[in-house]
């Protein structure tokens, strides 16, 4: 006897096939009556779409560059400088924020009565208090209630601070640039430090009891058998508190701070470029997003505990 070959519209492989042909020639169909509204609006109202004013000349200040910019640059190299300002905080705040939340989820589960509650008080204020306003406080009721530069508060004779911003000997942070790295460090590490607690929480209580009878102080334990077996559990979350908090950067505007959104939006009001700036904003954060979680995801598979 021969076995004859099912037919093509019972192979579940075949409609599996078919479903995603079907799904990206309805999201390309989609797109192009998208494109198309969008040229005939602009057509109506004689806008011409394109890119050509990024060689423009900018003609507008920028108070906080980390490379070189001048009104007469075009407007894009006011875009890159914006995106620059944007990564910095990103990234700083990725570091800074990883270090507050692990700390504070660590202290959550303290045996000391007052670090534990201190840590809690702190998770619930910053992370139920929404984050525009958390910046405004660090900007206004905090920076800008310190004393002018010619009374600046020195501590140890490294650490300056004033109306100016915090000094070091190394680099200047303007009052706009730490009031937006402070709020977004705070706000996230909340967030975090109940993602590394519950992490840390869903490792079995055998681990450290084999570790304690191993005598290994309680330090070593969570350095080397706890948080390595939570990362597991943490790392899914974290990745999109990062992905929040470089998002969220972009609320920089409401204190001043010159990112990607603050730059591109200045661009806008001058160039009435609307849809071409917006496309520009939208292409980049989605890159910066991509970036992070491919990082994360190839982090979290090297970590992952492989079993026999």
């Amino acid at each position: 006897m021969t076995n004859s070959k099912p037919p093509l519209w019972r192979d579940d492989r075949f409609w599996q096939i078919t479903g995603q042909v079907i799904a990206v020639l309805l999201a390309l169909a989609i797109v192009a009556i998208l494109w198309g509204n969008l040229n005939r609006n602009l057509q109506q109202l004689g806008i011409q779409f394109g890119f050509g004013f990024l060689k423009q000349q900018a003609s507008f200040d920028i108070g906080e560059t980390l490379i070189s910019y001048q009104p007469t640059d075009t407007y894009r190299q006011a875009l890159w400088v914006g995106l620059i300002n944007s990564l910095r905080v990103a990234v700083l705040g990725i570091i800074f924020t990883t270090i507050i939340g692990v700390m504070a989820g660590i202290g959550r589960l303290s045996d000391n009565w007052l670090v534990r509650n201190i840590m809690l008080v702190y998770v619930e204020i910053f992370r139920n208090t929404p984050l525009l306003l958390q910046l405004l406080f660090w900007y206004f009721a905090v920076f800008l209630s310190f004393p002018r530069i010619d009374n600046k508060i020195t501590l140890w004779g490294l650490l300056g601070v004033s109306q100016n911003g915090i000094e070091l000997p190394w680099f200047t942070l303007s009052p706009e640039f730490a009031a937006l790295l402070l709020g977004l460090t705070f706000y996230t590490g909340a967030f975090i430090a109940e993602i590394v607690r519950g992490g840390i929480g869903s490792v079995s209580k055998g681990q450290w009891e084999a570790a304690r009878s191993l005598g290994l102080k309680p330090s070593s334990i969570m350095r080397l058998v706890i948080l390595p077996q939570a990362l597991r559990v943490i790392i899914p979350p974290l990745t999109s508190q990062y992905l929040n908090l470089t998002k969220n950067s972009s609320l920089a505007i409401a204190i001043g701070y010159p990112d990607l959104y603050f730059v591109a939006s200045t661009t806008f009001s001058q160039t009435g470029k609307a849809v071409e700036v917006i496309l520009l904003i939208t292409l980049t954060y989605l890159t910066l997003s991509l970036t992070i979680s491919l990082m994360m995801n190839l982090f979290n598979r090297r970590v992952q505990i492989r079993e026999r």
